[in-house]
């Protein structure tokens, strides 16, 4: 079996971003002033937090989304398209400015370039943050990542922590933390890139990853593209899960539908071991279409796969 038994509904709280994606599809990226002509244009939604928010409601669970997005038009589409995927939208504020919007890149490889330019992003503060996790009595995850100020992701973080609700970081993009957000986060998991960046630039290999957990004080669960995913147990041992073999389309927001279904499966009842295998199917189905949520399973299909195994 993939997953286990479902026992519950399950809240997940996402104090994240929310983008425009703007996507380019190329046979290359051109070089340094250089021009080329791109095989197609693509207008979406994306963020990492909207992103691991659609996910994780497609999967079945309850979803609110904490953010700020710009008094402009690409604001009204987000919080509509948020609201398409059942998540609910009244910790969403729209603050003077302009939302954020991410440029990316796709190669015929599937390989991806972004580029994200926060815009209102960054005017989400520690008392949205801290309130909208305190206005629940029933969350069950509260989930993190670096695209938002970490002053917010830490007072969200902060305040599950108090009512005994589990923290999930998802450092990206790769950058500093501050260690008043690492003292509260519970399962950190970054992509191969993102752990060399944190860890001093090792190699996700077993001795690595348990020094850095055991460092950290954190469940640490590493993505691995291709290969898979590294988690370090309780017990200090490294479980490594290979991925399916597909073919690569667009790579763009695998690592949040890995992200948004695992947390989806640990707020709904499913062991650690199940819900990382609910997130690579997941994952690896994203990648074998265009797009970044529009890519990801749908809600028949993740009901298949909770249903099935397969």
């Amino acid at each position: 079996m993939l997953v286990g038994e479902v026992d519950s509904v399950g809240h997940v709280l996402v104090v994240g971003s929310t983008m425009i994606d703007l996507v380019a599809y190329t046979q290359r990226v051109p070089e340094a002033g250089e021009t080329i002509v791109g095989d197609s244009f693509q207008m979406g939604f994306g963020g990492k937090g909207a992103n691991q928010a659609a996910m994780a409601a497609l999967v079945g669970a309850r979803v609110t989304m904490v953010n700020a997005v710009g008094d402009d038009s690409y604001g009204e589409m987000t919080i509509q398209n948020l609201g398409s995927f059942g998540v609910d939208t009244g910790f969403v504020h729209v603050v003077p400015g302009a939302s954020g919007v991410a440029p990316i890149w796709v190669e015929r490889d599937g390989a991806n370039r972004i580029v994200i330019v926060p815009g209102a992003n960054n005017g989400l503060t520690a008392e949205m943050a801290a309130d909208a996790v305190g206005s629940f009595d029933d969350l069950s995850v509260v989930v993190g990542q670096l695209e938002v100020p970490q002053a917010a992701t830490t007072a969200g973080f902060g305040e599950a922590r108090s009512r005994g609700v589990l923290t999930v970081l998802n450092p990206a993009p790769a950058t500093e933390l501050d260690p008043d957000l690492l003292a509260v986060t519970d399962w950190l998991i970054p992509n191969e890139i993102e752990f060399g960046f944190l860890a001093g630039g090792v190699q996700p290999e077993d001795a690595f990853l348990v020094e850095y957990a055991d460092r950290t004080g954190t469940r640490l669960l590493v993505t691995l593209g291709g290969d898979g995913v590294a988690m370090v147990g309780v017990d200090g041992s490294v479980s490594r899960f290979p991925a399916d073999m597909v073919e690569p389309v667009d790579t763009t927001g695998a690592g949040d539908a890995f992200v948004g279904s695992f947390v989806a499966g640990l707020a709904v009842g499913l062991d650690e071991v199940s819900a990382i295998r609910l997130g690579m199917k997941c994952a690896g189905e994203s990648v074998t279409r265009p797009g970044t949520q529009a890519s990801f399973p749908s809600r028949e299909r993740c009901a298949e796969i909770l249903a099935s195994g397969s």
